[in-house]
């Protein structure tokens, strides 16, 4: 009986403990909401106070309706047509490499693999200011290439989940292919593609999430507010030489959650599938 007793307090105490960690993890983002709704001079002087004394819902509309006459609409389509696009050319790109690279035998396989994953030992500011200089060049700038471009050259960090997936795949699935008559794309096509469902949506969520988080790239190649992503225009959307409304800009960064959120609801358990497996190949 007393041990029985001991588990159950055991368990409340985890209990307890689990959801108050929770809520302070979750703080920010509840006064983040809670402040989207409070007139803006109610937001600081009542910052410890997460229930609004009245609910201002303008907020919303006032926020949406942008700045210079550019309305959200036009940042959140730009923030999306970058992020697809971007998602797109990373699972073509990284599934192509990660094929070569598990599947093929070729000259220099270990060398080109090896210098593939020095690449992720850069620090990104390293590689700033050749891009730059790069883009300059080829006349990008101020517009969504090198936002998007880079992406169809693949990633090194997806590009090595999806080998360890590959590698944890038996090959007497390629060689019953060929005696049928497959070639490489139809192995990877027909075979493959099928058991990598779980890691490429993975691939697609960190893709998504870094994409549309993503903040210094188009602060540093976009010059036209038309062209803005919804983190650069949230930036924008405060000013320090004028007064700036902050429930308008606590509402805009709420409704920039709500792709976040939707994704990671709609296929955490590919996420987590995807994660777990490839930790266990290789």
């Amino acid at each position: 009986m007393m041990t029985k007793q001991r588990q159950t307090l055991q368990a409340i105490l985890l209990h307890a403990f689990t959801i108050g960690f929770a809520l302070v993890m979750m703080y920010p983002l509840l006064w983040m909401v809670s402040s989207s709704l409070k007139d803006t001079s109610e937001i600081f002087v009542h910052a410890h106070q997460l229930l609004p004394s009245t609910l201002k819902l303008d907020n919303y509309t006032n926020g949406f309706k942008g700045f210079a006459g550019i309305s959200f609409a036009v940042f959140f389509k730009n923030s999306f047509i970058v992020t697809i696009l971007s998602v797109f050319g990373t699972i073509i790109s990284s599934i192509l490499t990660a094929y070569g690279f598990a599947r093929i035998r070729f000259r220099g396989a270990a060398i080109w693999f090896a210098c593939m994953m020095t690449t992720m030992m850069l620090p990104s500011e390293v590689l700033t200011i050749p891009q730059y200089i790069l883009f300059q060049k080829l006349g990008w700038i101020n517009t969504f290439k090198p936002l998007i471009i880079p992406s169809f050259f693949g990633g090194a960090f997806f590009i090595f989940l999806l080998i360890q997936f590959l590698r944890g795949i038996p090959k007497e699935l390629d060689e019953s292919a060929k005696i049928d008559g497959c070639g490489l794309f139809a192995i990877l096509a027909r075979i493959l593609l099928p058991l990598l469902i779980s890691p490429i949506i993975t691939v697609a969520i960190f893709k998504f999430y870094w994409t549309w988080d993503d903040f210094f790239s188009p602060l540093l190649y976009l010059n036209s507010p038309k062209l803005a992503t919804v983190a650069l225009a949230l930036k924008n959307f405060s000013d320090p030489t004028m007064q700036t409304d902050w429930g308008a800009l606590f509402a805009m960064s709420v409704l920039s959650l709500v792709p976040v959120v939707l994704v990671f609801a709609g296929f955490q358990k590919y996420l987590v599938d995807g994660i777990s497996t490839t930790g266990l190949k290789g």
